[in-house]
């Protein structure tokens, strides 16, 4: 279709290298969409002939019936999506068919097909956000009040609630899900009409294709327009972020399911056997999830390396921007899959997570903030105390709690027995009452506030 200029076909290794309908055959619905979009407007500005662009139109609703149904033919001849379309529409409705190409280019062409691509993308994305999302928060409403260990550096640090650990997901994919929304909005301009890169001189109407395909306007650039891959670079820089905090979810529930910790049993549907070992529980969905983060990350790295050299406007190393996208879209969207069945199926065991949370001397702070309020002593010399207490424990093998009055007096006079008051972990999590603490009035009111939240996002996207 462009060998006008040339004497001699490209070689077999330029016919391979160049080809790009393998991958791009996914973008066949955007394709055909924009293109009656194109020729509808073409129609209206009388640059063809209304009769032209009704059978144009005819032409690729039967080339969509085609693709649904046999699926994209690939013939590396004709390189890509665009020229595999027009040559099956020159097939179909003859000379005519090449009237559709009128003011526009490849160039215009795949941004604007890529882009309504990856429109669609995101709102996948933000969909499965507000399950996940709406799984953390139901799940936490049961566990408002469950006691579990609180780490830092794995160690046991405080006693907190289940529901609250589970509430800190709900922040990080909520900060995601507007990462999402900040890509829809940057990417809603569209492209086609730029041409190749300097606009064309066909009276077009860019503001009709625009509404058309569902943005809000065009862009306001022809040479950026057909060069921006921001929006696919915005999505992946979205779903890496995301991708990471999945991955740190997916750590935790492995080690909750492991056998030292014990405090959850993953789903059947989403765990394995071995194929030697009868006794093994395999999570291997929230370890693939894990895995796949790297893959996510690695995608957008590979996007953005190849944008970075070059100039104005396309270079055919942009075809290399779809492959990335396609692969991190498919793993992110299993990933959201994944863990959202696995936060809605798992069973919790409240039992053994309140007895770790007992060991470990997690109220050691609360003793120490007891010191301060009911002492009036400094705190950094209530931490050195309490650090005698903690010493004392060990020493005796047995909790702070279990420490006698004379014990805690021998190392300090000044503590007296409304300090058992403070030490066990029930009061340690009902202390926890400021906003955003782990309390759990304080986690209802967060589960509470999500809830509502999650409706008006469910309420805004009807």
């Amino acid at each position: 279709m462009w060998g006008g200029r040339f004497a001699e076909g490209p070689s077999a290794v330029m016919r391979e290298i160049n080809a790009s309908i393998p991958f791009d055959k996914a973008l066949w619905r955007q394709d055909i969409t924009a293109s009656k979009a194109h020729v509808a407007m073409l129609g209206a500005q009388g640059i063809v002939s209304e009769a032209d662009a009704a059978i144009i139109t005819d032409g690729l609703e039967r080339i969509a019936e085609e693709y649904e149904r046999d699926g994209v033919p690939e013939d590396w001849d004709l390189e890509d999506i665009h020229m595999t379309v027009e040559a099956r529409l020159t097939e179909l409705i003859g000379p005519v068919a090449g009237r559709l190409h009128t003011a526009r280019s490849r160039n215009d062409q795949v941004a604007t097909d890529f882009k309504l691509w990856v429109r669609t993308a995101n709102e996948r994305a933000l969909s499965a956000l507000g399950r996940l999302r709406r799984a953390l928060v139901e799940r936490a409403g049961e566990h408002a009040g469950t006691i579990m260990p609180g780490f830092t550096h794995l160690q046991t640090a405080q006693p907190v609630t289940l529901g609250h650990h589970l509430m800190a997901y709900y922040e990080m994919l909520t900060r995601d899900a507007a990462r999402f929304e900040a890509a829809q909005q940057r990417l809603d301009e569209c492209p086609l009409g730029s041409a190749a890169l300097a606009g064309t001189g066909f009276a077009i109407d860019r503001e009709a294709t625009a509404s058309a395909l569902g943005f809000a306007q065009p862009t306001r650039n022809s040479l950026d327009a057909v060069s921006d891959r921001d929006f696919a670079l915005d999505y992946l820089m979205a779903a890496s972020q995301c991708a990471i905090h999945l991955s740190r979810l997916a750590e935790e529930m492995i080690l909750w399911a492991s056998q030292p910790f014990g405090f959850a049993s993953l789903p059947d549907t989403l765990s394995t056997g071995s194929s030697i070992m009868p006794q093994k529980r395999n999570p291997d969905a929230a370890e693939l999830v894990r895995g796949h983060a790297g893959r996510i990350v690695g995608a957008a790295t590979s996007l953005m390396i190849t944008m970075k050299g070059l100039p104005l406007a396309y270079s055919k190393d942009m075809q290399d921007d779809k492959p990335p996208v396609f692969e991190a879209a498919g793993l992110f969207d299993l990933c959201l899959a994944a863990m959202t069945g696995m936060i809605a199926e798992t069973t919790f065991r409240p039992e053994r997570m309140r007895a770790a949370a007992q060991a470990g001397h997690a109220t050691a702070t609360d003793l120490a903030d007891w010191l301060v309020r009911q002492a009036d002593v400094p705190f950094r010399e209530a931490h050195h105390i309490t650090g005698e207490a903690v010493k004392l424990a060990d020493s005796k093998s047995c909790s702070l709690e279990e420490l006698e009055l004379s014990d805690l007096q021998g190392i300090d006079e000044r503590i007296d027995e409304r300090v058992f008051e403070a030490l066990s972990i029930e009061a340690s999590v009902a202390s926890r009452s400021s906003y955003g603490g782990t309390a759990p009035d304080q986690v209802e009111q967060r589960v509470a506030e999500a809830r509502a939240r999650l409706d008006a996002e469910a309420g805004d996207s009807e």
